[in-house]
């Protein structure tokens, strides 16, 4: 049985990493005891100082998705459907080739830090997995449609763990920063949400900020034009790609 994601996962994709989340968190119903609590053994010093790495993961999971999105476009990242009609090999897709999975990897592993001893690898493990599936989906589909040129960036370029230095040359294309940032709002509540949480220990303001940048988020989606919009503008085409790599 394959390892790749559905379409049914593929096209609910923000609502099942949505279900992994709120798994993680429900499992205080089951292990009420927090994770970095454990970790920290009571010590206030080293519980709080777990939860600053955990906004310090989260951050720069928004950091790097915002990157991600301002060069690939939130029309194509937050599309329900699968485009595998061109490649993006420019911004953080010199150095990984799944900027936006990693994102949401360490995502899951600095906001685990909010769960229990049961949660933290519901999220850490389960966002990974889901990440893998989804990421298999999406490689099978752009090798099929783009063969020779996303062999040779498979090639060069890692999946998931970034090199140090970019692995391909740029392509020419152009972030559109407003978009990337605005477009990772929900990202970005959890963040901050977070840095908030390990300053001030009041689990109110956690859900508040992290509920706004949601509440932002789904009024940005609903307000933003629906036109379609290319994956790759001002990009190179795919073709081009594996001459720069060869």
């Amino acid at each position: 049985m394959s390892f790749r994601a559905t379409d049914f996962e593929f096209h609910n994709r923000f609502w099942l990493f949505s279900l992994i989340f709120s798994a993680g968190f429900a499992s205080y119903s089951l292990d009420p005891t927090n994770v970095a609590v454990a970790l920290g053994r009571g010590d206030d010093f080293r519980v709080r100082a777990l939860f600053v790495f955990g906004a310090l993961l989260a951050i720069l999971a928004g950091l790097i998705r915002s990157w991600a999105t301002a060069y690939l476009k939130s029309s194509v990242v937050h599309d329900r459907g699968l485009h595998a009609e061109q490649l993006v090999a420019d911004g953080p897709y010199r150095y990984v080739r799944n900027p936006l999975y990693l994102g949401n990897s360490l995502l899951g592993c600095g906001l685990g830090l909010m769960a229990s001893r049961l949660g933290f690898p519901i999220l850490a493990i389960g966002i990974l997995l889901f990440n893998y599936r989804l990421i298999l989906r999406e490689e099978s589909e752009l090798l099929a449609s783009q063969g020779d040129s996303f062999r040779h960036y498979l090639e060069a370029v890692p999946r998931l763990f970034p090199s140090f230095t970019p692995r391909v040359p740029a392509s020419g294309g152009h972030p559109n920063w407003r978009d990337g940032f605005t477009a990772e709002s929900f990202i970005w509540g959890c963040a901050i949400g977070m840095a908030e949480f390990s300053v001030t220990l009041r689990l109110l303001d956690f859900w508040t900020i992290m509920g706004s940048g949601f509440l932002f988020y789904f009024l940005w989606a609903y307000l933003r034009p629906r036109t379609a919009k290319s994956a790759v503008d001002q990009n190179r085409p795919a073709s081009s790609i594996a001459d720069s790599v060869n």
